[in-house]
């Protein structure tokens, strides 16, 4: 599905598996630099695989990132072969995060060879001390009243 005719449509993609700022972040200075932007949501398998096991169902992130604001659509990506989804959506620009593993010119490319002329941009870093989930995840973890909340919640069947 390529974009309409003069419009710049701006790809973005993660796990966006504990929303928090930095996911804002990241998704309002994708939108900055397009018309449109389209959301690539990472497959379960694909977080397992590469990260941890997912918190949310696929589905459910899904959800959640199409509700935002600077979202015009989120899709769930290619369980196989991300490029796949790269050639599906046609985008004129790649947005990764500040903390993306990937190569800029690596992606351009990886995508040049199937066909896909993109620009890749990186946003800046967002400055909040929960702006990733491991954040949020480790200050749960290390608070006495959370440990115990989530200790109740295990005794309650429920």
């Amino acid at each position: 599905m390529p974009p309409p005719p003069d419009t710049t449509r701006v790809m973005a993609a993660g796990v966006f598996d504990l929303l928090h700022p930095g996911h804002i972040h990241y998704l309002e200075q994708a939108a900055q630099h397009g018309d449109e932007l389209v959301v690539v949501i990472a497959r379960d398998a694909s977080v397992q695989e590469r990260k941890h096991p997912p918190i949310l169902p696929e589905e459910t992130r899904r959800t959640l990132v199409q509700a935002l604001k600077p979202v015009d659509e989120a899709v769930l990506g290619d369980e196989e072969d991300q490029l796949a989804t790269v050639e599906r959506l046609q985008p004129d620009i790649i947005a990764l995060g500040h903390d993306d593993y990937h190569d800029e010119e690596d992606i351009k490319t990886a995508c040049k060879r199937r066909g896909v002329e993109v620009s890749v941009v990186r946003v800046d870093e967002h400055e909040d001390d929960l702006a990733g989930t491991r954040e949020i995840l480790r200050r749960i973890s290390r608070s006495e009243r959370y440990r115990s909340y989530l200790s109740d919640l295990q005794e309650d069947p429920s």
